[in-house]
């Protein structure tokens, strides 16, 4: 088991940065993805990046070069520092793991980026 708490969401405008955090229960060192997605109203939840154990980075084309998401595995955390954020990227941010084949959720935190 696995349990994911998010951090960091909120409201900011245009071109402004926010840097999410997520601490899981257990040590990320047993965790072989940790991932970030996302979910707009009205939309699908869509993979926004992730990060293997080894900790080689995977970004969606639409958040390269903009976003950056990082392991730190002595505080058990991944985070994900968002730069030059845009109004599209307004949405419910949820941590994401996967641990021996199963799939484990944070609840989720708001992030609203204003024009």
């Amino acid at each position: 088991q696995v349990q994911l708490v998010e951090s960091g969401g909120g409201l900011v405008q245009a071109g402004g940065s926010l840097r999410l955090s997520c601490a899981a229960s257990r040590s990320t060192f047993s965790i072989n993805v940790m991932s970030w997605y996302r979910q707009a109203p009205g939309k699908q939840r869509e993979l926004v990046a992730d990060i293997s154990s080894s900790g080689s980075p995977n970004y969606a084309d639409s958040v390269k070069g903009r976003f950056t998401i990082s392991r730190d595995y002595a505080k058990n955390t991944v985070d994900l520092q968002m730069n030059s954020l845009k109004p599209e990227d307004t949405a419910v941010y949820y941590c994401h793991a996967l641990h021996r084949y199963a799939n484990y959720w944070g609840q989720g935190t708001q992030v609203t980026v204003s024009s």
